[in-house]
Parts: C-alpha cells; sequence; structure tokens
C-alpha cells in the first residue's frame, strides 16, 4: 500500500505528469528490457519473451511472441490557472470531468514548478459571494459553477504573482488512509491502474517464464481524450491492447440496482462495453477463463458512458483486439475514491494470469 499512497498523493494532471512519470520510472526499475518516454510524455515499458525452453533441450521456438500492450492512464483531473486578479486570487480552468457540487471548501495545491514540490503552494477553494449568515434564500439554492470558485493562497497579491502564472498546475488535496477493508483517496482514478499494472509485472517475473512481449504504456492525458494512449498504439503496432482503469461502482444509497454498474468486493470488473469501444469478445472470453483457472474473483460490467484507453488503441494504425480491466470505485471522481481490497487485488492478480499464459 505504501506505492499506493506515493502514487495518489502524486500531482500530475494532463499534460503535466512529469512527477508521476519519474515516482514510476524509480519503481520499475530491473522489471523491464527498455524504458522510454514518447513525445506526448507517455512512460513506455517493454519486457521482451522469456519462453520456456523446449523439450529435450532444443532452443526455444522463433515464432512472433504476442505483443501485448498495456495501457495505465497516470494523469488525473485538475485545473489550471487562468486568471490572477488584483487581490491575488486565482481562477481557474478544469482538466477533465468534475461535478462542481464536490468543490467547495476543499484544501488545493498549486503547483508552479512541475518538477520540484518545494514550490508548491497550499490554498483553498472556495466559491465567492456571501457566507451562509448572510446569504438570502436565494443565495442559498444555487450551486456554483466552475467559474464561481476561487483559490485563496493567503498572501499577498504581490506575492501571488510573483510566485503564480497561467498554466500552472493545481490539484485538489486529500489524504490517504484505509476505511474498513477499503483504501480511500483522490485520484484512485487512475492511479490503481499504475499500482497494477507494477505489481503484475512484480508477479509475472517471479514466474521467470512468459511467451508474450509486454509493452506497458502509463499514458498521458487520458481525461481530456485517450490522447497519450493513441499516440502510443501507432508506435507499438500491438496486437492486443488492455486498458487498466476504474470503473463506477454505485452499489450505494440513492442508486437503483439496475445503474449500480459493479458492486464492491465482488472482484475485477471485465468490461464488456464502455462509451468508447466494445471488448474484443474473444479477449474477454479468456479473461474471464483465466479468472475462472485461477479461481480469482470477477464480474462482468457494462458502463453506459465514459471510456479507457481502449477506445484509442482499438483504433490506432491498423488496430488491435481490446479489453479493459477495471477495477469497481465507489465515488469516482471526488478526493474521497473508495476501493476494496479484494477489488484491487484481484485486478493484479488476473492481469498476472493472464499475461502468463498468452
Amino acid at each position: 500500500m505504501k506505492l499506493l499512497e506515493q502514487l495518489v498523493l502524486t500531482p500530475g494532471v494532463p499534460g503535466r505528469e512529469h512527477r508521476v512519470r519519474k515516482l514510476i520510472q524509480s519503481q520499475v526499475k530491473g522489471l523491464f528490457d527498455e524504458v522510454r518516454t514518447d513525445a506526448l510524455g507517455s512512460l513506455i515499458c517493454v519486457r521482451k519473451a522469456r519462453p520456456k525452453p523446449r523439450s529435450g533441450g532444443g532452443s526455444p521456438s522463433k515464432k512472433k511472441p504476442l505483443r501485448v500492450m498495456l495501457a495505465a492512464h497516470m494523469d488525473q483531473i485538475g485545473f489550471m490557472v487562468r486568471h490572477i486578479d488584483d487581490n491575488g486570487f486565482l481562477r481557474v480552468n478544469a482538466v477533465g470531468g468534475f461535478d462542481t457540487r464536490n468543490l467547495f471548501a476543499r484544501l488545493v495545491s498549486v503547483c508552479p514548478d512541475v518538477n520540484d514540490p518545494k514550490k508548491d503552494l497550499p490554498g483553498v477553494m472556495n466559491p465567492g459571494g456571501k457566507p451562509v449568515h448572510i446569504a438570502s434564500p436565494e443565495d442559498r439554492k444555487k450551486v456554483p459553477e466552475l467559474e464561481d470558485l476561487a483559490i485563496d493562497l493567503g498572501l499577498p497579491a504581490a506575492q501571488v504573482k510573483k510566485k503564480v502564472k497561467l498554466g500552472d498546475m493545481v490539484v485538489l488535496q486529500a489524504p490517504f488512509q484505509k476505511v474498513g477493508q477499503t483504501v480511500v483517496s483522490q485520484c484512485m482514478d487512475n492511479r490503481i491502474a499504475c499500482w497494477v499494472v507494477i505489481e503484475a509485472i512484480k508477479k509475472l517475473a517471479k514466474a521467470k517464464h512468459h511467451s508474450c512481449e509486454v509493452h506497458c504504456v502509463f499514458t498521458v492525458q487520458e481525461e481530456v481524450g485517450l490522447r497519450g494512449a493513441g499516440t502510443a498504439a501507432y508506435g507499438i503496432e500491438p496486437d492486443v491492447g488492455v486498458a487498466i482503469d476504474t470503473t463506477l461502482c454505485c452499489d450505494t444509497p440513492g442508486v437503483p440496482s439496475e445503474l449500480r454498474v459493479t458492486e464492491q468486493g465482488q472482484g475485477a470488473a471485465l468490461t464488456v462495453m464502455d462509451g468508447a469501444s466494445i471488448a474484443d469478445l474473444s479477449l474477454l472470453e479468456e479473461f474471464e477463463s483465466v479468472a475462472k483457472k485461477s479461481k480469482t474473483p470477477h464480474q462482468r460490467s457494462i458502463l453506459p458512458r465514459g471510456g479507457t484507453d481502449a477506445g484509442a488503441v482499438q483504433r490506432a494504425a491498423a488496430g488491435a483486439r481490446t479489453f479493459t480491466l477495471s477495477c469497481p470505485t465507489r465515488y469516482i471522481h471526488t478526493v474521497t475514491e473508495m476501493v476494496h481490497q479484494t477489488d484491487l487485488n484481484a485486478c493484479r492478480d488476473l492481469l498476472a494470469a493472464y499475461l502468463a499464459q498468452a
């Protein structure tokens, strides 16, 4: 859990994934034969096939190995500074989809330097207008929009303008903690997937032998249109693409059972389709077969809206067979995203088992 805590507490909005990329690079040393960063910023880690020796002592088969691309986006929803007023208050532009009902009275971090956390500035995000004590009944009914929100750094305007510039990254602040049988924090979407990929490759490495060639891509700019996965897939030209992501888990009060998408604690979600792609049926059934054989908890799911990197990988270059392995997540796109440890471990174990036999 220490690695997951590091991942979720490291800022990285679309186009500003520098710190997350550096952290992942430090965690994957020795696991891959090649590590590089592409032009858009995605981190591409290649582990070549390690086939078993042929019986009788012969050389391993020279058959071209199956090329599997794993896509785990490392960006999070956040903001960029778009205006600094004369009093030093910041206005921001969203980078990714927010529900503004979750943005009131939040602590934030403004990050003027993408590489240096020591320059980060703490701030408070609140809507402008009258506090409840002096607000009219009409004022209290209004749900503020993003443009109504301002960030207060608690500094004189001159200092703010000296330290902050337009385009600086802003992220919400929230701790990482265990709650019952779950872990809760900000941006589980999609640092969960980064953790799953790293830990699955560690398990695969212990097995020593695998026939597929694995391209683990920690993609950029997924939250603003699946951008990093598309460019990476063009270069890799995979036979199989597996996106790893979070998905809705709405088994909570106020949501009808038919809209739940997944159920917490029931295992890894095998995504049949979402708003960006339809899973290759044979690949879906292969994951399901591996899950049953390895006795890994799993469930099928359909996400009516929203999509994953699979949508971009599926259509890049000549195309690829694709599938999304999802981790059920309650309260998604908030700072209290909740993941059951059974589901988290199931995603890791199922991905490792699939790669071992692919």
